[in-house]
């Protein structure tokens, strides 16, 4: 047979799921090395349980969800995620505005396919999750990152985020909780933000899947409930706050403006045909799990094991001289400034490699979510306590006596 090749509309996708560094890890799993892996944000992988609420709702629903459902979703998923859209200030969301999806993802990318074509811009974070990014990229759209500052908390540099907008500008993307960084954009932020696009006449795609996994008191805004007069699209799900990702229950809404968005409503109406529907039994959960919101809030607070997860990062991290970080707020991320000069690192992807393989843990490096300079990475903060603790004297060792050639 002749060779055959990728598409060439993944050329300039920059989606890194694998990498020398994950491919490197199991190949040592494979020969039987014991992985310390902080690198995905999947509580199922490290014994955290599903409310009993989702779990009865599965296993009760099995022979109803049998069958295809509208391709939006279930009526009972759809009415009860409209009934938190009002809770959250979100108004006019019917539920012939909410598409339900097998995760969020699922729903970027089916965004993206219908908004983008070659030459139109769309602003993304940075650092980011890196899926808008190649979900952007392979829509044939062109990503234009906005610097988030470090040195504010990570918020978005409203200034440099302004001077990116151009005519070929269609939308920003706003992702509040932010992964990775775990930082918590405040009402301030997000007005700024809401009156740049009411400016420049942009649609905002708001990713707000940690919105449940705040500490310290913090109260979560929407975006959308800030811009009744603009089109806004907001993503959350269940996988996190209910600690079920694989079950792959995510789902958008559509706010504000819709007048004026009636073509991309179409096409995400046809794209939306085209899957069928999403998985009916991940559906059956949505409801019972928005009725049961606070079901792990005990994780958050003090002596829930989250929270104390984060200070064990913290404390942990802060015996290391030449690292610094941001205190997270939200979800159960942290993005760790490294002293790239200390160690000459210039690829902070060989800085995660020589780590893997000298010390058998696995993190992610910071270019990975499009931050511009090899100074950063990121650590998911769900083992065990004394895992964490393990793991960073392992850094600690291991950069004793690190030099990049």
């Amino acid at each position: 047979m002749k060779e055959i090749s990728k598409s060439k509309k993944l050329s300039n996708v920059a989606y890194d799921v694998r990498g020398p560094v994950l491919d490197a890890a199991n190949a040592m799993e494979a020969q039987g090395k014991k992985i310390m892996k902080l690198n995905i944000g999947n509580p199922g992988a490290f014994k955290f349980e599903a409310p009993d609420c989702i779990l009865d709702a599965i296993s009760s629903n099995l022979v109803a969800s049998e069958a295809y459902c509208d391709s939006k979703g279930l009526l009972s998923a759809r009415e009860a995620i409209a009934a938190y859209n009002k809770k959250k200030g979100i108004e006019g969301v019917t539920v012939n505005d909410i598409y339900t999806g097998n995760g969020v993802s699922e729903l970027i990318s089916l965004c993206m396919l219908a908004l983008l074509d070659t030459g139109d811009e769309i602003l993304i974070p940075s650092p980011d999750y890196p899926l808008w990014t190649g979900a952007s990229s392979l829509a044939g759209g062109t990503v234009v990152h906005y610097i988030c500052d470090e040195k504010s908390g990570w918020m978005p540099d409203i200034a440099d985020m302004r001077k990116r907008i151009t005519p070929k500008t269609k939308a920003i993307v706003v992702i509040n909780p932010n992964n990775p960084t775990g930082a918590f954009y405040d009402v301030d932020v997000l007005q700024q933000i809401v009156d740049l696009a009411r400016e420049f006449s942009l649609m905002i795609f708001a990713d707000e899947i940690y919105d449940r996994l705040l500490m310290d008191g913090k109260t979560h805004t929407s975006i959308a409930a800030l811009a009744p007069d603009l089109f806004v699209v907001t993503f959350n799900g269940l996988s996190k706050s209910h600690l079920i990702c694989g079950y792959r229950a995510g789902w958008m809404s559509l706010s504000g403006n819709k007048d004026c968005a009636k073509s991309y409503i179409e096409g995400l109406n046809t794209l939306s045909s085209m899957r069928l529907c999403a998985n009916v039994p991940a559906q059956q959960t949505i409801k019972p799990a928005l009725d049961n919101l606070h079901a792990t809030d005990y994780l958050l607070q003090p002596g829930g094991r989250i929270y104390e997860q984060r200070k064990a990062i913290c404390e942990a991290l802060d015996k290391i001289d030449c690292i610094s970080y941001v205190k997270p707020q939200a979800a159960f991320y942290i993005f760790p400034k490294i002293d790239a000069k200390r160690f000459n690192i210039t690829s902070d992807e060989q800085f995660a490699l020589d780590f893997l393989r000298e010390k058998q843990v696995l993190l992610v490096h910071g270019t990975g979510f499009h931050w511009p300079e090899p100074d950063h990475f990121r650590i998911v903060y769900l083992p065990e306590v004394n895992a964490l603790y393990e793991s960073m004297q392992k850094l600690d060792d291991f950069l004793k006596t690190y030099r990049q050639a």
